[in-house]
């Protein structure tokens, strides 16, 4: 039978409880959640153990070689991790041109930047949870070496990936020897696991074990990291011991925006968060109250997006590097500024004027409050396509964003954070919790940010009901697409506006989101998945 096949329309409620929900894109990942928490393991044991098993369910979206961030809630307090990592130190611009580059490459060895994923769990275990880091990691250990069979989303998304890197391998030999150990690991009868088989990796299980046993150390330093750097060096790449015993995830402060009451959270800069507090604050800047389905409110919506977007293209990097602050690209100034370019005509967008002077997301909550926004990728699907044999370890291609112009503040340079598209949200009002949210997938990451919030916020949706809503995305000069059930009508009054609407065969670009809320008079929890991939919400 074929499990992508739906002649027909479901829908899915909203999850309530009271002691702990995780809710993430797989079933088992949510499930092993849950496991630690009932273990007494907190939400953000939880988060751990579900990031993890996400490498092991999910490798197609995310691994153990890739980057993650977080926000947290405990104790009345948002912290913010950044857990992605910088370009080796001995890559510069001029050696990758020299590689007969005239850009960053996509895949293979060079775009490989140090993982975070990793130190990101043990940091935060160490911080705030109350199991050994062991103790989270065992349901995935386990899965990885029982095997799982592949859910229908997952096995698409995978068989997409063997098509791509055996196109590229059979374009040389060289090409082919740099994915011999993705084929290896996740291909290993010499074809993509089909939906419902049963896939094990007996390598990323003992992998994960090292990591448990040493609180993340094992990754970073000795054997592990040896074959890493040695894997990315036979092919080209960059990375090396001393890049990866030299990490450390970094601590922020989340930065946020006011939108209609309620306090937007993101982490800053180098991720695109900014992005979506850019939009809604252009959005919310001009003082007109939005409408449900009606063709204006969604035209400057999206034009609102639009100038966001092109402006967090433009500016956003690690921050040492942006050419404008951080504060002004959240300040009214700068959003009355940008709304007052939106009319009632669609805009090719060009950069704001500076002031002279492949993911998986996760939210898990607990019954004492404690909430987790977290988010962890490998990038494109994969990652670099960069295995390292007898691990387990697919190794993410984030340098692939780095510019190769030395006029852009996205320059590549040794030690550097890229512009980073994976980013955690979170919602909050007059100081208390209303709880995480997120929507995975590249660049449409903002712009489902901002339709959840605005979803939320100015239309009163249930979290189901939000992330359901039929979406549509941004993608450059007056080019809008939007998925295949929205309403015609409106797609047709936009177009009359001048966006070029192109309408999707599938889903499968628009995102991936979870969203759990608290009530703050009962505690009782809420959460919704998302019904465009194989999303779970599991409870206690």
């Amino acid at each position: 039978m074929d499990y992508l096949y739906h002649p027909f329309r479901s829908y899915r409620n909203t999850v309530f409880a009271n002691n702990g929900i995780v809710a993430t894109s797989q079933p088992l990942a949510a499930q092993a959640g849950i496991e630690v928490m009932r273990q007494g393991g907190n939400a953000i044991d939880a988060a751990i153990a579900t990031a993890a098993a996400l490498t092991v369910v999910e490798p197609t979206s995310n691994g153990i070689g890739g980057d993650a961030f977080a926000l947290i809630w405990t104790k009345g307090k948002l912290h913010g991790l950044n857990a992605s990592g910088p370009s080796p130190k001995s890559i510069t611009a001029e050696k990758v041109r020299e590689q007969g580059h005239e850009k960053m490459p996509v895949y293979g060895a060079i775009p490989v930047t140090v993982p975070g994923a990793p130190a990101s769990w043990a940091e935060v275990s160490k911080k705030f949870g109350r199991l050994s880091l062991l103790e989270t990691l065992a349901p995935a250990i386990r899965l990885a070496e029982e095997g799982f069979p592949l859910t229908p989303i997952l096995g698409k998304f995978w068989r997409i990936a063997y098509d791509k890197f055996k196109a590229l391998s059979d374009q040389s030999s060289e090409e082919a020897r740099t994915f011999e150990a993705w084929f290896d690991t996740f291909a290993p009868n010499e074809r993509s696991p089909e939906i419902g088989e049963v896939w094990k990796s007996p390598d990323h299980a003992d992998t994960l074990r090292q990591i448990g046993e040493t609180d993340g150390r094992a990754f970073y330093e000795g054997p592990l990291a040896e074959k890493m750097a040695s894997a990315v060096q036979e092919h080209g790449g960059f990375l090396s011991t001393e890049d990866l015993a030299a990490y450390h995830p970094e601590w922020v402060e989340p930065v946020s925006a006011n939108y209609r009451g309620y306090d937007v959270w993101e982490i800053p800069p180098n991720g695109q968060g900014m992005v979506a507090l850019m939009g809604l604050n252009i959005h919310s800047a001009d003082g007109i109250i939005p409408k449900y389905g009606e063709v204006e409110t969604l035209h400057r919506q999206i034009e609102a997006m639009k100038l966001a977007f092109t402006d967090g293209k433009a500016f956003i990097t690690q921050p040492d590097e942006m050419p404008v602050e951080t504060e002004h690209l959240l300040s009214r100034e700068y959003a009355q500024k940008r709304a007052g370019v939106i009319s009632d005509r669609a805009i090719d967008p060009e950069p704001y004027e500076l002031p002279k002077g492949g993911t998986v997301y996760l939210a898990a909550a607990d019954g004492e409050g404690n909430m987790v926004s977290f988010i962890q990728s490998n990038y494109m699907g994969f990652g670099s396509g960069i295995v390292v044999p007898g691990t387990g370890i697919a190794l993410q291609n984030r340098g692939a964003d780095f510019s190769l112009d030395p006029e852009h503040p996205n320059y590549l340079k040794p030690g550097k954070k890229t512009y980073h598209t994976i980013i955690p949200g979170f919602l909050t009002k007059d100081g208390e919790a209303v709880g995480p949210f997120g929507v995975m997938g590249g660049y449409m990451q903002p712009q489902g940010h901002f339709q959840v919030v605005s979803n939320t916020v100015d239309f009163r949706l249930n979290p189901q009901a939000a992330l359901d809503q039929p979406r549509w995305q941004w993608t450059g000069g007056k080019t809008v697409q939007v998925e295949p059930d929205f309403p015609l009508h409106l797609a047709q009054a936009l177009q009359r506006k001048g966006h070029d609407i192109q309408i999707a065969t599938d889903s499968g670009g628009f995102g991936r989101g979870q969203i759990i809320w608290r009530n703050p008079e009962t505690g009782v929890l809420e959460a919704g998945t998302e019904s465009r991939t194989d999303g779970s919400v599991a409870v206690w």
